[in-house]
């Protein structure tokens, strides 16, 4: 199993709450110390191209990150997710973890 790191970008099996099923899909680790029971938390990325959500963070890069489109991270979509199912494919620069940590945290209240 390939250790996960915060700021992973990875491809897994995330959840889609509003059509009840699984979709093979990239998404960016949020953390994976402390959470137990091999899982990680993880937000959605998807495509640039989709309408624009409150909290969305672009992913300046994305080919640096693994990433084969232009994309942008989804933080209104997370999930707990199976690591070991998870396949690791870059990760995300620096500026854009804070980016995504900021968000979440004004948003969790933490």
């Amino acid at each position: 199993m390939t250790r996960l790191a915060k700021g992973d970008v990875i491809w897994v099996a995330f959840p889609f709450v509003e059509q009840g099923q699984l979709k093979s899909r990239p998404a960016l680790v949020l953390n994976f110390a402390d959470i137990g029971d091999g899982l990680c938390w993880a937000a959605m990325i998807t495509g640039a191209g989709k309408a624009a959500w409150p909290g969305d963070v672009p992913i300046a890069d994305h080919h640096a990150c693994g990433l084969p489109i232009a994309s942008i991270i989804r933080t209104a979509k997370l999930a707990t997710l199976n690591a070991a199912a998870a396949q690791r494919i870059g990760a995300v620069p620096p500026a854009t973890l804070i980016a995504v940590d900021a968000w979440l945290r004004t948003k969790l209240g933490l």
